[in-house]
């Protein structure tokens, strides 16, 4: 049993301009492919989270919080609804999308704003506190792009993470 606990509830939800402000990322890692004995090429996996609420894979996200930075909450959804921890890096875009789980008197239409940021994986947790209605799968980007539920989602992995990820050298080590 995992003894962290997610965060419910809205009474802490960051609103702008009649929007819900949410903060996530798109957990990547690296895995080597040896084709041959004396080259080794590292292949981008990132990680994707089944949805609670119909088919398709997600990347983890939920709402921005009065008590912490927007980095905090990209972290701590990546914790709470994926098991992983890691070194977030940085911010790949800002997406705007509709919600109808998400409609409430401060933001009626369910209008949402994402802050999306890339997020190393160090850690995979044996245990989170949403293991028991989320299942974890690591996928290359071109399997992410097919299983996205969403298209902002998609285009964050192909316009935002893959541009970001191309432009930058990341530390792995």
């Amino acid at each position: 049993m995992c003894d962290l606990v997610a965060r419910t509830g809205r009474h802490q939800q960051r609103y702008e301009s009649g929007c819900r402000l949410v903060a996530g990322c798109i957990p990547f890692r690296y895995r080597s492919s040896s084709h041959d004995c004396d080259a080794s090429e590292k292949i981008v996996e990132v990680l994707m989270i089944n949805s609670t609420s119909g088919p398709g894979l997600l990347f983890p996200k939920g709402g921005w919080e009065n008590d912490e930075t927007v980095e905090e909450a990209a972290v701590r959804e990546a914790m709470e609804e994926a098991g992983v921890r890691g070194d977030l890096k940085d911010l790949i875009g800002h997406y705007v999308f509709k919600s109808k789980t998400h409609q409430d008197e401060f933001c009626p239409d369910g209008s949402c704003k994402a802050t999306m940021f890339a997020l190393f994986v160090t850690e995979e947790l044996e245990s989170w506190p949403e293991q028991d209605v989320r299942e974890r799968t690591w996928l290359t980007i071109a399997e992410a792009i097919e299983s996205c539920r969403y298209p902002w989602m998609r285009d964050a992995l192909e316009n935002g993470f893959s541009k970001w990820h191309s432009d930058n050298v990341v530390d792995d080590g």
